[in-house]
């Protein structure tokens, strides 16, 4: 009779869902972090470092690296805001994270929930006119309207 080998790691994470965040990461682009690195200096060594994403994360030894802080103007004028800009591999690892989260929360979702969802049309919510959106402003949930 066989027996299933634990891996010797303590969070069971594939480095194939490494891999599939990365692409998320690299086609949505983004900035340097505070490290520095771009996405192409990241493909420079792209396999060493997914490696280290993936075991830091499989072996619950990730810490995200400082976040680089950029001001961004208000509008009008009044003043600016702080936008956090995170590392590419820290990009990488959160898409990981999301990916198991959404796994495990999507089921638990009300159908008519729209919040906080991942969605196969863009926007995030239903689209005017299709039944979803027929059925929450029918509900009495006006907001999602034109």
């Amino acid at each position: 009779m066989s027996e299933l080998k634990s891996s010797g790691k303590s969070f069971e994470i594939s480095k194939g869902e490494v891999w599939d965040a990365y692409l998320k990461v690299k086609e949505n682009q983004g900035s340097a972090g505070a490290d520095g690195c771009t996405i192409e200096e990241f493909e420079k060594d792209l396999q060493g470092n997914l490696y280290k994403i993936w075991n830091r994360m499989s072996s619950g030894s990730y810490f995200p690296p400082p976040v680089k802080g950029v001001e961004i103007p208000k509008p009008h004028g009044k003043g600016v805001r702080l936008l956090g800009v995170p590392t590419v591999s820290d990009r990488i690892a959160q898409r990981v994270v999301a990916a198991h989260m959404e796994k495990r929360v999507e089921p638990v979702f009300h159908p008519d929930s729209y919040g906080y969802r991942v969605f196969e049309f863009s926007g995030g919510a239903p689209p005017v006119g299709s039944a979803e959106w027929l059925h929450s402003v029918s509900a009495g949930v006006g907001w999602l309207g034109p």
